[in-house]
């Protein structure tokens, strides 16, 4: 027996086959109709109302007459807050976090990378911050984000690269893209301590992201600072809004126990 079907007969079908219902949803897509849906997951029709109906009855799909869709349910946020209250990184950092985005004018950003994803976990708008303000939960960017190329960089390199090259087989501009990014996020790294986004997400938004040293539960932790391109604190990035995400970074490492 291979470790591949060894891992698929662990796995329950009909669990894998109603997350990737609830997977089609994200900020983008609030409502989606059972066309949508199989069309999303490549469902068959009588499998797909099967597991809506099983989700609509625990309350992780509701069906709204109002749009004639699929909506997510109350259930998922119940779910979310005992993920949110485990996250002791979370606490610690707020009050250090909401400090420095009133100081530099800018948005922080707390984002958690597993399995070789990244999500918002906290984003803390400082005052007189024109930064758009993503919703806890949403994915971010690996290949656009300066923390992205944090995360990517902290991998092994093998696995580095076996991701790269998974990439490259799909849309091989944009592997090589990244690979330039993360040349210079590697000397960004050992230079200034941070890696920058270099408006590649949003033309209008320049970010630095500063990773913590250690993992914690096999999740690795990144603290992004991100301010518009005509902030006067911009000129600074290097020499004052950088040092001071390390210095939060550090800080918050040494209440944990991590230094």
């Amino acid at each position: 027996m291979t470790p591949e079907t060894d891992n698929d007969n662990r796995l329950v079908s009909a669990l894998v086959r109603g997350m990737s219902i609830l997977q089609c949803f994200d900020t983008q897509r609030l409502e989606l109709s059972a066309k949508e849906l199989m069309d999303l997951t490549g469902l068959p029709k009588p499998t797909l109302f099967r597991l809506v109906d099983t989700l609509c009855e625990i309350g992780a799909l509701r069906y709204s007459e109002r749009v004639s869709k699929y909506v997510p349910g109350l259930t998922l946020l119940n779910l979310s807050a005992p993920v949110l209250a485990r996250m002791s990184v979370r606490q610690f950092a707020r009050p250090a976090m909401q400090e420095l985005a009133d100081h530099i004018e800018a948005q922080l950003q707390l984002i958690v990378a597993s399995q070789m994803r990244l999500t918002y976990v906290d984003v803390v708008q400082g005052r007189g911050s024109k930064v758009y303000r993503p919703e806890v939960g949403t994915h971010v960017s690996m290949s656009r984000t300066a923390s992205g190329r944090a995360f990517l960089l902290s991998l092994p390199e093998d696995q580095r690269e076996a991701y790269l090259s998974q990439l490259a087989e799909r849309e091989p501009e944009k592997a090589s893209f990244l690979r330039r990014r993360l040349d210079e996020a590697r000397q960004d790294l050992t230079q200034h301590g941070f890696t920058r986004s270099h408006a590649d997400l949003h033309r209008e938004v320049q970010s630095i992201c500063v990773p913590m040293q250690a993992t914690r539960d096999g999740e690795l932790w990144l603290f992004t600072a991100s301010m518009p391109v005509f902030s006067p604190h911009l000129k600074d990035l290097d020499t004052e809004v950088g040092p001071r995400l390390i210095t939060l970074v550090h800080n918050v490492e040494s209440s944990l126990g991590n230094s």
